[in-house]
């Protein structure tokens, strides 16, 4: 099958790891919505690839939760839960408050040079509007701390956690509130870092996590996709 823009022909090294990346980014990416049926036969020729590929994928979507394999009929793209999108949102809260905690005695000066330039990319993102940058941003600022934290598995368990919430990335933005807020909130958890104060660090930055929580009890259920 000839080479496409929409549907690149993948490589046999590791295919279905290919297949894999390609359909997780296409789901974390919105271009396959909740609900979207993974119909083996129909990727398998639009990839160019045979159908064993496509079903490993398949698998290590569903371990992650983000599709749901139903028996006799086929894989969807699976929608989150006003329940199940608030759990994961008291996990990141966890989560990142360990790596805070963990992370702040560990912090270097490049480090932290680091963390002050990717707030500052953040503001200027929310300056122009530009949400796409903000959020590349932001997820740097994150990631910086969950790997200064030096505890590999909590890592690990993080990227499976942001698998599951990345597709709601702008409904999350709507209910944190503005892209300043954001900023601000990054800004003083920074400051916290910065003075050594891993509690208050760890303590700001589960309070940044909660504020999409609060607001998300107060939808309805079809108020979150």
């Amino acid at each position: 099958m000839a080479e496409t823009a929409s549907a690149p022909v993948l490589e046999n090294l590791t295919l279905w790891e290919r297949v894999y990346g390609y359909l997780r980014a296409e789901i974390l990416e919105g271009r396959l919505e909740p609900g979207a049926e993974l119909a083996e036969v129909a990727l398998a020729e639009q990839l160019g690839v045979s159908r064993g590929p496509i079903r490993e994928a398949i698998g290590r979507l569903a371990s992650e939760g983000l599709v749901t394999v139903r028996p006799r009929r086929g894989a969807v793209v699976r929608s989150l839960s006003k329940e199940e999108f608030l759990e994961l949102y008291q996990v990141r809260e966890a989560l990142e408050r360990m790596a805070v905690q963990l992370a702040v005695p560990r912090l270097t000066a490049e480090q932290l040079k680091q963390l002050t330039t990717l707030n500052a990319r953040m503001r200027e993102a929310a300056r122009r509007g530009d949400v796409d940058a903000f959020f590349e941003a932001n997820l740097s600022f994150h990631a910086l701390l969950l790997e200064a934290s030096g505890n590999e598995k909590l890592q690990e368990l993080y990227q499976q956690l942001l698998g599951q919430l990345g597709r709601y990335r702008l409904r999350s933005l709507t209910l944190r509130g503005t892209l300043r807020r954001s900023v601000s909130e990054h800004a003083a958890i920074l400051r916290a870092a910065r003075r050594g104060d891993a509690e208050r660090a760890a303590q700001l930055m589960a309070e940044h996590i909660r504020v999409p929580q609060r607001r998300a009890k107060a939808l309805e259920e079809a108020e979150l996709r």
